[in-house]
């Protein structure tokens, strides 16, 4: 991987090796982790996305899980389906990219005051190289919020991803995060899986 020395390139071979844009061209109208572990995430985001600020909600849907009474200036939405994107209420602006094709952001630097990906890391094949491209939209010391579940499309999901466990998820989520050059990392896990999907968030802030 680019400037990811650490891990060899095979770490993120997937098993599809289609065109992405294939594969998300159907509009799927479903939600990837149950209600509770939205429950959970929705609490998190009430605690940490600054209201009234500019959200970037990359790799999204035709949800955000984003507390329904909170009042944002802006919510950008990104994801690979125009359809799911249109459907989703909380979105003032949206754009489909493909991450893996093209990793950077049409948005100006320092303009948004949060980012979050949710359940969606895992088929990233250039995570470091995205995630230095959101530490460039974010304001100095803003939070990008990284979710995950053990759900995934296996097929898109890369190589390193799916060899790890929801412990190694979240270090590789760190390193891919300090590679970035963020800074801070926090793990929390919001859901431990005995009563619902299990859900884990890595939280850092670009540096100042």
């Amino acid at each position: 991987m680019d400037n990811a020395p650490e891990l060899p390139v095979s770490a993120f071979e997937k098993w599809d090796t289609g065109d992405d844009a294939d594969f998300y061209v159907q509009p799927r109208f479903v939600t990837h982790i149950d209600n509770a572990a939205i429950a959970a995430l929705t609490a998190f985001y009430r605690e940490v996305l600054p209201a009234g600020g500019v959200i970037l909600d990359l790799m999204s849907s035709w949800v955000s899980h984003l507390p329904p009474e909170v009042s944002y200036a802006e919510v950008i939405g990104h994801g690979m389906n125009e359809a799911e994107l249109t459907a989703n209420s909380r979105l003032g602006r949206r754009f489909v990219q493909d991450f893996n094709r093209n990793q950077q952001l049409p948005l100006e630097d320092s303009s948004v005051d949060a980012a979050t990906i949710c359940v969606s890391i895992q088929y990233l094949q250039h995570p470091v190289e995205v995630l230095r491209e959101v530490a460039r939209v974010l304001k100095p010391g803003k939070p990008l919020i990284i979710g995950f579940s053990n759900r995934c499309f296996p097929t898109k999901a890369v190589a390193i991803w799916q060899s790890l466990d929801g412990t190694g998820h979240a270090q590789l989520v760190t390193l891919y995060m300090k590679l970035a050059g963020f800074e801070g990392m926090e793990t929390k896990v919001l859901c431990d899986g005995h009563a619902s999907d299990p859900f884990i968030v890595v939280l850092g802030r670009r540096a100042f």
